[in-house]
């Protein structure tokens, strides 16, 4: 298995931003909303609109094709242990719709989304190291 449609060097450039953005201390992320939809989470984006890395990550998600972003949000769901590896397919199509429509929001939202991706794609067998 593997992630046939986002290349390596994105992801590690989204793992990066995200990572980056969210070591800052004016990040406030309040608790992880019951829908992916929920206003507060697009408020993260509005309210830190001037931030570089923000803005370099939604950008290259915003580029993305439904199943890239549907992708992404289930790398970070694998990353978690939400799903297994075994499981991808059901992740990728869980996905689609709310969360990969709002994907930038919603994995912005989650304040471990860097490492949870990078688990994801070691699980996947791939690096950002490499």
């Amino acid at each position: 298995m593997s992630l046939l449609h986002i290349d390596l060097e994105s992801l590690c450039h989204i793992i990066d931003k995200a990572r980056e953005f969210q070591a800052k201390e004016e990040v406030v992320l309040p608790d992880v909303p019951d829908s992916p939809s929920e206003d507060w989470a697009l408020q993260i984006l509005a309210d830190h609109s001037e931030d570089h890395s923000l803005g370099e990550m939604t950008r290259a998600i915003g580029e993305m094709s439904q199943r890239q972003r549907a992708e992404l949000v289930a790398l970070m769901w694998l990353g978690r242990g939400d799903y297994g590896i075994e499981d991808w397919e059901s992740a990728v199509d869980d996905a689609i719709g709310d969360y990969s429509l709002n994907a930038a929001a919603y994995l912005l939202a989650h304040p471990m989304v860097a490492n949870d991706l990078q688990e994801g794609l070691i699980a996947h067998g791939y690096s950002c190291q490499d």
